[in-house]
């Protein structure tokens, strides 16, 4: 499932961490949502990015297409 596919499944508070934190490592309770509405992400599932010992982030493509969302509702808010 794509991020397109799962972002509009997520809570709000959850979208507003993300767009907030965008590039971050995402906490476990964060991530626990992301998995609740996409499912377990796999080997190429194109939203994971790095998943190492400092925690677990999501892919550049995933980073950029929230920005991409973020400056959409700020300008859709002015």
């Amino acid at each position: 499932m794509s991020i397109q596919d799962w972002w509009p499944l997520l809570n709000s508070s959850t979208q507003q961490w993300l767009i907030n934190n965008n590039g971050d490592i995402v906490p476990p309770s964060i991530l626990d949502q992301i998995m609740a509405v996409a499912g377990q992400p796999t080997a190429d599932t194109s939203w994971v990015g790095d998943d190492g010992r400092e925690g677990f982030s999501l892919s550049d493509e995933a980073t950029d297409w929230i920005e991409l969302i973020a400056n959409d509702e700020e300008s859709e808010s002015e």
